[in-house]
Formats: C-alpha cells, sequence, structure tokens
C-alpha cells in the first residue's frame, strides 16, 4: 500500500496534463489529447518558480484548474465504492465525493511540486476505430532510476476524453481505493469513511 502511494506521488503531477476541454481538445483522440495538454501543462511548471519553490496556494490552484476538472467524477466514485455506492444514501454520496474530491486535490498538487524533470514516453495508441473506451499507456522516465508504466483510463464524452482510472505498474487507483474503503465500511459504514476523510483533509489544511 505505501509502495503504490509513493507511486502515485512520483507520477501524479502527469495527471496535470489533462486541462478543459475545448471545442478542438475535443476532436483530439485521446492519445494526442495526452501528449498536447501534457507538453503544455509540463511547460507551465518548468516556467513557474514558485510552484517549483513549493508554494502551495499556485500548487492547489493548478490541480483545482487543470486535474480534477478532466476526470468523470461521477463515474469514479461509483467505481471506487462499488455496491457501497448504491446502498447510500444521496446526503452519504455527496459527502463521499466532496472528501474524495479533496483527497485526490491534495495528493496531486503534492505531486506536483514534486516535479523533478521527468521525462514522459508515450506508447502507440492500441484502440478500435470509433472506441469510447480506451488505455493511453505511458511511461515516466526517471533519472537514475527505473521507468514506471502510467496507464490511463479513458471514456469518451460529450465534451471530450475524461480520464475515469490510472494503472500504475499495474495497480489501479480505482481499485486501490476501492479495497481501502471497502475495509472501512464492513467495519464502521460510510459514514465512519467521510469522517476520516473528512479529517484527514482538514489536518492537511486543504
Amino acid at each position: 500500500m505505501k509502495m503504490f502511494l509513493k507511486l502515485v506521488m512520483n507520477v501524479a503531477f502527469i495527471t496535470s496534463m489533462f486541462v478543459n476541454a475545448s471545442l478542438a481538445q475535443a476532436e483530439l483522440t485521446a492519445d494526442e489529447l495526452v501528449k498536447r495538454t501534457a507538453e503544455d501543462v509540463l511547460s507551465t511548471i518548468k516556467s513557474d518558480k514558485d510552484i517549483q519553490a513549493g508554494n502551495q496556494q499556485k500548487i492547489f490552484a493548478l490541480a483545482e484548474e487543470k486535474i480534477l476538472p478532466n476526470f468523470d467524477f461521477d463515474r469514479v466514485c461509483r467505481m471506487v465504492l462499488g455496491k457501497n455506492w448504491r446502498a447510500a444514501t444521496p446526503e452519504q454520496q455527496a459527502a463521499f465525493q466532496k472528501e474524495f474530491r479533496t483527497l485526490l486535490l491534495r495528493t496531486y498538487a503534492s505531486a506536483l511540486g514534486k516535479y523533478k524533470d521527468q521525462v514522459i514516453e508515450y506508447k502507440p495508441l492500441r484502440a478500435e476505430a470509433g472506441a469510447k473506451n480506451v488505455s493511453v499507456k505511458t511511461q515516466i522516465l526517471q533519472p537514475g532510476g527505473q521507468p514506471i508504466s502510467v496507464d490511463y483510463s479513458l471514456v469518451k464524452a460529450e465534451n471530450g476524453w475524461k480520464v475515469y482510472d490510472i494503472v500504475i505498474e499495474s495497480v489501479s487507483l480505482v481499485t486501490n481505493y476501492r479495497s481501502q474503503f471497502s475495509s472501512e465500511i464492513r467495519q464502521n459504514g460510510i459514514d465512519s469513511l467521510n469522517k476520516k476523510l473528512a479529517d484527514k483533509n482538514k489536518a492537511s489544511g486543504v
């Protein structure tokens, strides 16, 4: 578990490549969107001395603006909670969405501040024509370290491609969180999970 979270922190900065979809971006293929927006965002990080110096306000603003809006967040929450989503009340679902969104925000914001000139290698997209669900495969090349495989699962929405999962070294972010949260819900209920997430988020100052 700790190893997976470490991998997330090492490579989550790349998730910031997903910027808000404009009409032009909506016409791009999934891999074109990944590559073009990655180059744009990483260029911004490299040129922003405040982000490199760890300015929390700017880091969180960048994550808020360019990462989370590009997830199919409703789908992510449903997948993460699985059968527990259907069993939850609307109020419990809303509370979970709020706290889980903040959890992802602080995870990626922390990673953005740790960018150290990693290089992204993009694999050829293998998908059938007209596919609505694809996987964009990349590798993070680290100076002095082993490459890290990072695959992005995307679904075609009305306003362009949206991310709903990230697979790091064959470990799914959704599956990982589902395992953690299912255990807590099974033992103490969803209200307990929401409270624990809220307490962690509050402690982090988000």
